[in-house]
């Protein structure tokens, strides 16, 4: 945890006073799992946080934690420490499913863990769910969902269990057998959305919904292109249009640590990168993206970038363009174009 203080510190004067015009809005402890470790060691790291930068009055401080690593003193310890929002990713309501996926813990550990979290005073609350799991029925699915409304979390996450290279499932295909079918995939991604909504929760980005005003600030920086540092093993930043990533190896990190960059990857972006993260970031959100803010930013009009696309996917019902109560043009994905998203997005490459 020192090296991570180191880095930090370091971060802090090698950008001097290139940071002034920056108030800390959100804080994200992220994973691994920061809920292993000890929690004076994390309320630590935090205070440190908050000596190096300034941060806004109210600030949306998260800590991801997975069932099994977290208790009431834990959970007190956050709190008291600035945490006022955590993320618990509990994944499934079978624990014969949390164990095929390589999970540690169980349902009745989740439950402890959500209890812990609610008697320490948190009253913003992440539940992350999968479906499409090995062997996992729509009913299954369905059944688990409506249990985990029962808790009444202010934020649900909802992904499908993703097959690409690099993952467990894609190195070991046999250890996850049998897999949904795409159309049993498909009826469960639809009826996310219709039970949460039927529950009062609101759909803010395609995987994301939560109850009015708990929205993931955090997240939602990211999809905006907010500028972030990030700090630790891997850590991702983006700062005045540079994305950053940090080495991997715990022996460099802790090595170098306050004496120079950690960076195993720098990448300047282009005017047209920006554009096109701007778009395809910001199309993941319902809102969708704004006319008046790309011209703020790029000082070009959307319509003259992207006029083919956009003419395009409107006429073929995957966009749609509205005005907000302050006459502000804003383009946004359809139910439709929600669906095939990837598609569409990929229209707004240049």
């Amino acid at each position: 945890m020192s090296s991570l203080e180191s880095d930090i510190k370091y971060c802090v004067s090698k950008y001097g006073a290139r940071l002034d015009d920056y108030i800390v809005d959100t804080v994200f402890f992220g994973g691994g799992t920061p809920s292993y470790v000890s929690p004076q060691l994390i309320a630590g790291i935090l205070k440190t946080l908050k000596s190096e930068f300034v941060f806004d009055e109210n600030p949306e401080i998260s800590i991801e934690c997975n069932p099994g690593t977290i208790d009431d003193e834990k959970m007190r310890v956050y709190a008291e420490s600035g945490f006022n929002r955590c993320s618990i990713g509990l994944q499934s309501v079978q624990d014969d499913l949390l164990k095929q996926i390589g999970r540690i813990h169980t349902f009745k550990e989740f439950e402890d863990g959500f209890s812990a979290a609610r008697n320490a005073g948190f009253k913003n609350i992440n539940i992350d769910v999968m479906s499409a799991l090995p062997g996992q029925s729509v009913t299954d699915y369905v059944n688990g969902l409506k249990k985990i409304i029962e808790y009444k979390p202010e934020h649900i996450s909802a992904y499908s269990l993703i097959v690409e290279e690099g993952t467990p499932v894609y190195e070991h295909p046999e250890k996850f057998l049998p897999l949904p079918s795409e159309d049993d995939e498909r009826e469960m991604y639809y009826e996310t959305d219709r039970i949460l909504k039927k529950a009062g929760f609101d759909r803010y980005e395609i995987s994301n919904y939560s109850k009015k005003g708990f929205e993931c600030r955090h997240n939602v920086g990211y999809w905006e292109r907010k500028d972030y540092l990030g700090f630790g093993l891997g850590a991702s930043s983006l700062f005045e249009n540079v994305r950053m990533k940090n080495i991997s190896d715990m022996n460099k990190y802790i090595g170098n640590a306050g004496k120079s960059d950690l960076y195993e990857d720098t990448e300047i972006l282009t005017v047209n990168d920006c554009m096109e993260e701007f778009m395809f970031l910001g199309l993941r959100m319902m809102k969708g993206v704004s006319s008046r803010r790309f011209l703020k930013l790029f000082n070009k009009n959307i319509n003259d970038v992207y006029a083919e696309p956009l003419e395009e996917n409107i006429k073929n019902n995957l966009l749609c363009k509205y005005r907000d109560d302050s006459g502000e043009s804003w383009y946004c994905l359809t139910p439709h174009g929600i669906d095939i998203s990837n598609t569409v997005m990929a229209d707004f490459m240049l």
